[in-house]
């Protein structure tokens, strides 16, 4: 392994999945398991959360069962810089990179890269989250 690993993570507390009913989804994620919306930012993409957490919820392209639900998994970073510091980081040690750091138009930082497996991880800073770490 090459160079120093930067600060911890503060967890796993986002996950992103694919979904053909997003309006379903939504009354049971919200309605029923008490989250709340977070941010909305267009009509296929809904961002939850339960205080402390993410869901992000992707209205799905294809037909039901075609693909994988999953999108991607994503561990929260406590400062926007540690994104630039993990990507150096995961770039020295050979992890593939699947999108570089960028930020985005709610103000989190990330960039995503690839498992052994070829899961998709996301390194993310997103304040409302990384504020309670």
């Amino acid at each position: 392994m090459s160079e120093q690993r930067p600060p911890a993570t503060a967890g796993m507390r986002h996950v992103a999945l694919f979904v053909q009913d997003l309006e379903a989804c939504r009354h049971f994620y919200c309605d029923l398991l008490g989250m709340r919306v977070e941010w909305q930012p267009d009509p296929d993409n809904l961002y939850l959360t339960s205080g402390n957490d993410n869901l992000a919820l992707h209205r799905a392209s294809g037909p039901a069962g075609e693909g994988q639900r999953l999108d991607h998994i994503g561990f929260i970073l406590r400062r926007a810089e540690d994104v630039d510091l993990w990507y150096d980081f995961l770039v020295a040690n050979g992890v593939e990179i699947f999108k570089p750091p960028r930020t985005h138009r709610d103000g989190a930082r990330s960039f995503y890269c690839l498992d052994p497996e070829g899961v998709v991880v996301q390194m993310i800073h997103h304040p409302p989250i990384a504020d309670r770490c």
